[in-house]
């Protein structure tokens, strides 16, 4: 019957991440979505072995900025923050060897004479954490001077990247 809800429609999920924070799901019915991301950068894994993943929100690059704030919120930091996520997916099942991981944000959204280089800094943090864990990301959108949104569909594996002016589909199953 055409306008009927379908199955997937009555049990689809929507996940939001937030600025500084993370969230995981092995539910094949979950999209996990972050809205957003400018000079943040947001580290996407998925394992189709298992239709689970999550998203990192990631604000600065590194806890010894703010220590206090890295102990309350160690989503917030590159590093507190990854290591936190990884620990979460291994909960789920997820090993990095099978997970593929993708990364965007990290744009420079004030102007391109951006004195504090934060999406810079935090693009350069990433890749020294995914470097020392010999991961490399399958897919990267970073830099540049949009914003990005970003939605993982965990039943399908697609990650779609939302810029102001395009729309970017990739598979990481």
């Amino acid at each position: 019957m055409s306008g009927s809800p379908t199955v997937d429609s009555i049990f689809s999920q929507r996940i939001v991440v937030g600025v500084g924070d993370m969230a995981v799901s092995s539910s094949a019915h979950a999209t996990i979505s972050t809205y957003a991301l400018g000079s943040c950068v947001g580290i996407v894994a998925y394992s189709g072995k298992f239709k689970a993943g999550g998203i990192l929100h990631i604000m600065l690059p590194y806890a010894k900025l703010s220590p206090d704030r890295a102990t309350r919120h160690p989503f917030v930091f590159a590093d507190t923050g990854f290591y936190e996520f990884l620990r979460a997916l291994g909960g789920l099942g997820l090993r990095l060897e099978n997970t593929k991981i993708a990364i965007a944000g990290g744009a420079s959204i004030l102007s391109s004479a951006d004195i504090f280089k934060i999406g810079e800094r935090n693009v350069d943090a990433v890749k020294v954490i995914l470097d020392e864990h010999k991961i490399r990301p399958v897919f990267t959108d970073i830099g540049g001077f949009s914003n990005r949104t970003l939605h993982l569909n965990l039943g399908t594996g697609a990650l779609d990247i939302k810029l102001p002016s395009e729309l970017k589909t990739v598979s990481l199953a």
